[in-house]
């Protein structure tokens, strides 16, 4: 390394601690023989490379409705979703950027019993934001809020395995299962599980007090979120407030991104992509992650509840021609499996379900039907943007086959309230689980609240208690590999496509590596990025 070289990486270092300004760096860069160009560039990445603390910042979510609540075990979109990530919750455990666990409000997770009792240690120190003490206590009233007898939380799927969970203590929590569970830890990451302050056994969320990194000042859904940092959050927090609006519609929630209303968009309009890309200080976020598009058939309902019904519609749809025109190649084609090939124990089923109009006429011919017409729900952005075009686009897929598809179109609003789960046949997404167990336990076993598809396979449902417990890699990973064929076989998951996250993000935030399991960092913006 040269003399010059040197200089500048030091200047580089005191710029993102503040302690040099933009004039004094470029000058010290010209006079190294950088042009002025490269050394605004580099002032600039250094600038952002040192987090600290300061200003507020504004996102512009595309998701939100009227009809949330401040309910943790109401909680269904992406606005939401961040609430118990890292907005004022604060759950046990959080997801790193490779997808590992991390213990966050748990200190440890200790496994006994062959995995059927888990031992949790909490972080000595942790206060809520009206200043009670986070204790076991409080871990136990806020688990037993979404797995009692009457909680419709979808929670419930995945951690009705609990037959116990008792306070040991002020800082241990101990939990007993009805059979093993190896990825018991990560069960604890998802959104719906902040902890919450309890009081005789009762968590008490009304008011969104928790003990994450911001304080909810106000909140009207569907509308605007404010948040200031929380002082005596346990970990470094960096923006000193935050607003979060919903702006569901792509050509507002873009305009609003433009004119420096905000600065992070979530769901770009991938037509006017070059728009972005195009518009100053701005980095176009683009993760590609193992979350689908989907459009759920109720299988107990008719036609869809015969499976060559099913299998008809699945060879009737050009998934290809979904990601060139709907994604503009942000994504890639689904094939009736929700595992995205980046999770552990991923298989991609054979046959591909691939367009081939003569094949779903076959399978017609099979359900004693010559052609076929069904409704298909779908609104223009809430299910994903696009959703609606798609719709029309699955239309136009089907007709080769003697399907003829009616897209009813669904208002944005209360669109997971009044038809997700409602109707036959609608539009939806899935973030990812951190575990295959998570989103398969979450989405398809017989009895969870949000299997959209009512499928009901026994053999699947089978192999999800067994799987869940056993420790021989190899053979969990048959087990998987064997669900994921029952489901791509038999399911009513029509898998359209597997999108990447995109948004614009204004160069005047910093940040680290990304989460590609979800959005907005993971769900962890508003905690690890700062203003730069």
């Amino acid at each position: 390394m040269t003399e010059f070289e040197m200089k500048l990486k030091a200047a580089g270092t005191a710029v993102a601690r503040g302690k040099l300004s933009r004039r004094d760096f470029i000058q010290l860069a010209l006079a190294s023989g950088v042009t002025l160009a490269a050394a605004q560039t580099m002032f600039a990445k250094a600038a952002r490379a040192e987090p600290k603390k300061g200003g507020l910042f504004k996102f512009g979510s595309g998701h939100g409705s009227t009809t949330d609540t401040l309910d943790p075990a109401t909680w269904a979109n992406g606005f939401n979703f961040q609430f118990g990530k890292s907005v004022m919750g604060a759950p046990l455990a959080q997801i790193d950027q490779k997808g590992g666990l991390v213990p966050h409000v748990a200190e440890s997770f200790e496994p006994a019993d062959g995995a059927k009792k888990w031992i949790i240690k909490l972080r000595k120190g942790i206060t809520f934001h009206n200043g009670k003490s986070l204790t076991a206590d409080d871990v136990v009233a806020t688990i037993n809020y979404h797995i009692g007898p009457d909680s419709k939380s979808p929670v419930k799927d995945f951690m009705n395995s609990i037959t116990s969970i008792k306070a040991d203590g002020p800082e241990t929590v101990v939990v007993e299962l009805n059979s093993p569970n190896a990825d018991f830890p990560y069960l604890t990451t998802d959104y719906h599980l902040p902890i919450y302050p309890s009081a005789d056994g009762k968590i008490e969320w009304e008011k969104g007090i928790g003990a994450g990194p911001y304080i909810l000042k106000s909140y009207e859904p569907g509308v605007k979120l404010t948040a200031e940092r929380n002082p005596n959050y346990f970990k470094d927090t960096w923006f000193d407030a935050i607003e979060m609006l919903t702006i569901a519609d792509v050509a507002a929630r873009t305009n609003a991104y433009l004119s420096g209303e905000v600065h992070f968009i979530d769901r770009a309009d991938l037509k006017t992509i070059d728009m972005l890309k195009n518009a100053p200080d701005t980095e176009i976020y683009n993760q590609s992650g193992p979350t689908p598009y989907t459009a759920p058939m109720l299988c107990d309902t008719a036609p869809f509840n015969d499976v060559n019904v099913r299998l008809a519609i699945k060879h009737a749809i050009n998934r290809q021609d979904l990601v060139d025109k709907i994604l503009f190649g942000y994504g890639k084609p689904g094939n009736d499996n929700l595992i995205g090939q980046s999770m552990k124990y991923a298989t991609n089923p054979e046959p591909i379900h691939s367009y081939d109009p003569d094949k779903a006429k076959s399978y017609l011919k099979k359900a004693g039907l010559e052609n076929l017409k069904v409704d298909l729900s779908a609104p223009p952005s809430a299910a994903f943007p696009g959703a609606l075009d798609a719709a029309q686009l699955m239309q136009s897929h089907a007709q080769a086959a003697g399907i003829e598809i009616n897209v009813v179109r669904e208002p944005d609003d209360g669109y997971w309230s009044n038809v997700w789960l409602k109707k036959p046949w609608s539009m939806c997404y899935w973030g990812s689980r951190p575990t295959i167990d998570m989103m398969f336990t979450t989405s398809l076993a017989a009895d969870a609240a949000w299997n959209d598809t009512r499928w009901k396979n026994p053999r699947f449902n089978e192999l999800l208690v067994q799987a869940r417990g056993e420790t021989d890699e190899a053979k969990r990973q048959a087990m998987y590999a064997e669900m994921q064929q029952l489901l791509h076989d038999d399911g009513g998951q029509l898998v359209l496509m597997f999108y990447n996250f995109v948004g614009a993000l204004n160069t005047a935030i910093g940040h680290g590596e990304f989460n590609s399991d979800q959005d907005s960092d993971g769900g962890y913006m508003v905690e690890r990025w700062w203003m730069a």
